[in-house]
């Protein structure tokens, strides 16, 4: 169990980083769509956002997997995956996320699924817009929160 909690504490940190660029995307895709009126930017800039709330899911997947060894199952598991992830779990963990970072990131849950099922000149927006604004933010809360995680499961691994 030790050698897993470490490749799934260096897992996080590399996906943080990984991450990041994601959110530079998102950004860079957001001000080319407003100086040029191209909507096809915008295409870009939800594939990216859904690329971001994906990878961090992937993490949460992992977690749950490695450290509970208990993945949700059923239609909603996304959403349950998220309850999971901001619950504690007594005598295997804290929470991985706050209940601010669990609110924020049900929004990019949902519009995860507004991705997948929804053409792109569908997309709203005004909706692309608030996703768009509040992601540096909620980017640099959920990037914290994990890699205090990952720390918490480095030190259950034995290392410093």
């Amino acid at each position: 169990m030790n050698e897993q909690f470490l490749k799934l504490s260096q897992r996080i940190r590399e996906e943080a980083t990984d991450l990041e660029q994601v959110l530079h995307r998102i950004q860079e895709g957001w001000q080319r769509a407003q100086i040029k009126a191209d909507d096809y930017y915008l295409d870009g800039v939800a594939l990216n956002l859904h690329g971001l709330y994906a990878g961090l899911e992937r993490l949460f997947e992992r977690i749950a997997a490695i450290v509970e060894q208990h993945l949700p199952q059923g239609a909603n598991w996304h959403k349950k995956l998220l309850d999971q992830m901001a619950s504690e779990q007594p005598g295997l963990r804290p929470a991985v996320i706050s209940t601010i970072s669990y609110q924020e990131l049900d929004e990019y849950r949902g519009f995860r699924h507004v991705v997948q099922n929804v053409y792109a000149f569908r997309f709203n927006p005004a909706k692309l817009q608030h996703l768009v604004e509040q992601s540096p933010t909620m980017f640099s809360q959920v990037r914290q929160e994990l890699l205090a995680f990952a720390n918490f499961i480095g030190q259950e691994a034995g290392t410093p």
